[in-house]
């Protein structure tokens, strides 16, 4: 199996728009083709992500602006996987923010520190378990890294339910990466793995 890890760019919209035209997060049903659109670096006020066109049309304009941010996992030239990782401070506008972490502490331990969030994975069904989360999330630390990041921080659930439910990954995938638990907010952890 050929695995090549991209990071999203503008000239890659077609293929991230096609990933989630044929991979929703659970089922079929409209609500779950999210395309990604809530976790991103843009304000939701006035955005209407009510139905699965309109969040296409929105994960388009995003994409090409460079508000969603992350990497896409190619096989053969065809998507099998996306995590979305973003500067945590440039988030915290975002619907999902509002929705799921206002617990998550917002200010870093000193000025300048620059942190990489983990938000959201999305793998092809038939992909799963063949540990393309793990590619994507070793590019996502190299890169964070390289570009002088201080830390990637996640915010993986403290019980593993299912791959649908847990769209932020399992613990057990950060522990295998270095990261370790810094502290917890209902019912979740917040998982670091430091680079300075």
């Amino acid at each position: 199996m050929n695995i090549e890890i991209r990071k999203l760019t503008p000239e890659l919209v077609e293929d991230y728009v096609h990933f989630f035209d044929t991979t929703p997060h659970s089922t079929n049903k409209d609500e779950h083709r999210c395309y990604c659109v809530c976790w991103c670096n843009d304000d939701y006020k006035n955005k209407d992500f009510s139905t699965a066109e309109k969040r296409r049309e929105i994960a388009i304009e995003y994409v090409k602006g460079n508000n969603i941010q992350g990497y896409l996992a190619f096989c053969d030239n065809k998507v099998i996987g996306w995590c979305n990782a973003n500067t945590k401070s440039d988030c915290f506008e975002c619907i999902s923010w509002h929705m799921f972490m206002q617990s998550v502490d917002k200010d870093e331990s000193s000025p300048g520190i620059k942190v990489k969030s983990v938000f959201c994975f999305a793998i092809a069904t038939e992909m799963r378990g063949k540990g393309i989360a793990e590619l994507l999330l070793c590019r996502v630390c190299e890169d964070a890294k390289n570009d002088g990041f201080d830390y990637v921080e996640a915010y993986p659930n403290k019980e593993f339910i299912n791959t649908e439910e847990d769209f932020m990954g399992p613990v057990k995938l950060y522990e295998k990466l270095g990261f370790a638990i810094c502290y917890e907010f209902d019912n979740k952890y917040v998982m670091r793995k430091k680079f300075k």
